[in-house]
């Protein structure tokens, strides 16, 4: 397959594709001129008129749009702690968002605050604050976070603790978003009628109240622009969807309303290539990504103008690469109907997006359109689904694959005659086509080690901790030439499962509220 770069070379400048065209530079203009006056020629000076006697031909040029700089920081809680730093050390950015959360973290969240009511927020966020406020002070970068994740006030107190004893060019302001997390609140909305379906199978959350381990609503951008007008350096939410903390400071520096669905959807698609960090300036790339040095890479930065259309773009000097194909494959990251991304303030539709490659780490983003919100929120449950382990071992060759399905057999036997009951046994061969299945074919007989991999699931705790003392007698009990086994007896681990559901905004929105407060 060609490399698309080449393929834009040939086409002068505009990679083409069916999903996203690139906008085609009107009259060979450069985008960001077009329209401003920029691009029509001096008139002629042979006329002998002076200007005072001859009216320059051209209209105005419009007065160019305040642009505002957002820097993605964090894409998921365990990313690179060395790029939020980055951002704000290594050229001029206005915000700062840092998102910390998925589906599966708040569970994990609440998991831990009910071993420890202090906790239950993204704990490297504190650290992080803590050395970057003297920064983002001096330049004046507010940080937007979902980094509170079900405790929220806690993580203000925590880093009001670490800022304590800090010299600082003046006291930071945090906000917090309260109100997502219906944990306290799930019982009274089950007997009120608020059913809490599962989105795909229509079940009822009765089902299986008993073991949820977290509710919450996703909430939109509202809240984050009120803690904003109240002057917040530091905004700190719970479950806000990934996007708002992009298009919040949108709204807040442009003054777009909660009706601008056009600008809103742009906001929107903003969020969406910011959300995952270094996934849209190079990080996980299928194009050519050998000749992209992510040693110390930049992160994306979403350069804003008040018309909506935007451009992704990094610092220079970094690593990572920002292109046409960067941003698309981001841009269809974790979608669904293109036409139809919901989110709480906005119905954006992906495929009226519109790219402008304009080299040097710099694509330009136009055209998106919006529909009005629903009446609803999702809500992300989390809730214990049973117990689970995987263990691992290594076998050398020759013949590495037959002694690891050998091994696999001798274990599957072993647990029967324990008379063991799993509701799941899952065995990989890694090495010998587990990422493809059968689509990788037989493996072939000289491959130089493959590592079984075997995991359960059941409901009771006691089986599969008996599977877990199952794994390392096959290291002198199984076929030979076996290794990887140093790691010990594998750990058995709660199975969270995921349970989507809809709830009335209003019944969510109504109980949401901001608090700020100097630190």
């Amino acid at each position: 397959m060609p490399d698309p770069r080449d393929r834009a070379d040939e086409t002068g400048g505009h990679p083409q594709t069916d999903l996203w065209r690139p906008v085609p530079e009107p009259g060979g203009v450069p985008f960001e001129l077009a329209g401003m006056g920029a691009a029509v020629l001096d008139p002629p000076e042979d006329e002998g008129a002076s200007p005072a006697e001859a009216p320059d031909p051209r209209p105005p040029a419009d007065p160019p749009q305040p642009i505002v700089r957002i820097a993605s920081g964090q894409g998921f809680w365990g990313d690179w702690q060395e790029a939020p730093k980055l951002q704000v050390r290594s050229g001029a950015i206005d915000y700062l968002m840092l998102d910390y959360l998925a589906e599966i973290t708040m569970s994990i969240m609440q998991k831990q605050r009910e071993r420890s009511p202090d906790s239950g927020y993204a704990s490297d966020f504190v650290g992080l604050m803590a050395g970057l406020a003297p920064d983002l002070l001096a330049r004046g970068v507010r940080v937007l976070s979902n980094a509170g994740g079900v405790n929220p006030g806690g993580c203000r107190a925590a880093l009001a603790q670490a800022l304590s004893g800090a010299s600082l060019p003046r006291r930071p302001r945090v906000a917090v978003v309260l109100g997502d997390d219906l944990m306290d609140r799930l019982d009274a909305l089950l007997d009120a009628g608020h059913e809490l379906r599962h989105m795909e199978t229509g079940e009822p959350l009765s089902a299986v109240r008993d073991r949820v381990a977290s509710a919450n609503a996703y909430l939109g951008a509202e809240p984050i622009v009120r803690a904003l007008r109240q002057d917040a350096d530091i905004v700190i939410t719970g479950r806000s969807t990934d996007t708002a903390l992009t298009y919040a400071p949108m709204m807040h520096e442009f003054g777009w309303g909660p009706d601008s669905w056009d600008l809103l959807a742009a906001g929107v698609v903003a969020g969406h290539i910011n959300e995952c960090g270094c996934q849209a300036s190079g990080g996980n790339t299928l194009v050519d990504w050998r000749r992209i040095d992510l040693t110390i890479p930049g992160y994306p930065i979403i350069e804003a103008k008040p018309d909506g259309t935007f451009v992704v773009t990094k610092h220079p000097g970094l690593g990572g690469r920002v292109t046409w194909a960067t941003v698309t494959e981001q841009l269809v990251y974790e979608m669904g109907d293109p036409a139809e991304y919901i989110t709480p303030d906005v119905i954006a539709d992906f495929s009226t997006i519109r790219l402008q490659d304009q080299s040097n780490d710099r694509v330009r983003v136009s055209g998106v359109k919006g529909r009005p919100r629903t009446d609803k929120l999702k809500v992300s449950i989390a809730y214990r689904a049973g117990y689970k382990a995987v263990g691992t071992l290594t076998y050398a060759w020759p013949d590495a694959y037959d002694k690891a399905e050998r091994a696999d057999e001798i274990l599957r036997g072993r647990l029967r005659y324990l008379e063991l009951e799993f509701d799941e046994i899952r065995t990989e061969f890694i090495g010998a086509g587990a990422c493809h299945g059968p689509l990788a074919g037989p493996p072939p007989d000289d491959l130089p080690e493959v590592t079984l991999r075997v995991g359960v699931r059941a409901a009771d705790q006691n089986a599969v901790a008996a599977f877990t003392r199952e794994i390392a007698p096959l290291i002198l009990a199984g076929p030979p030439t076996v290794t990887g086994f140093a790691g010990g007896r594998p750990r058995v681990q709660d199975v969270m499962a995921y349970w989507p559901a809809l709830i009335d905004r209003g019944v969510v929105e109504r109980d949401v509220s901001v608090e700020t407060a100097e630190l």
